[in-house]
């Protein structure tokens, strides 16, 4: 895993990089929210969806929502970034559509309008 600390608006961010999937579980959430922190100092994270394994883009899973819940409880405000349109669920479609209207969580297609978000969020 790779970490960029990037400044947008006087907002501090950290992109996320990596060729394995770092998020499986709500451990490895936890363990992505503590090394992101320690090593960047940043409320705010940036994670290819690649990074994050296919279950929990399937809400019966109730993984997304048992993760992203671990998200807010430490304050950090997040943006997955990929191309969501492979997914035929109606209600992943208004979960995704929801979150991007709140303030905390993201999906969206690129890093930059990742950047946009978060940095304005």
């Amino acid at each position: 895993m790779k970490i960029a600390k990037i400044k947008e608006n006087n907002v501090e961010i950290a992109i996320v990089n990596s060729s394995e999937i770092l998020i499986t579980d709500v451990q490895s959430s936890l363990d992505f929210i503590g090394t992101v922190r320690y090593e960047t100092d940043c409320d705010r994270t940036i994670i290819n969806k690649a990074s994050i394994c296919e279950e929990f883009f399937d809400l019966k899973t109730r993984l997304a929502g048992e993760i992203l819940q671990k998200f807010i409880n430490y304050h950090m405000k997040i943006a997955i970034v990929g191309d969501f349109s492979m997914y035929s669920s109606k209600s992943l479609r208004e979960f995704i559509y929801e979150s991007n209207k709140g303030r905390d969580i993201f999906f969206l297609p690129s890093e930059k309008e990742a950047i946009e978000k978060l940095s304005n969020a």
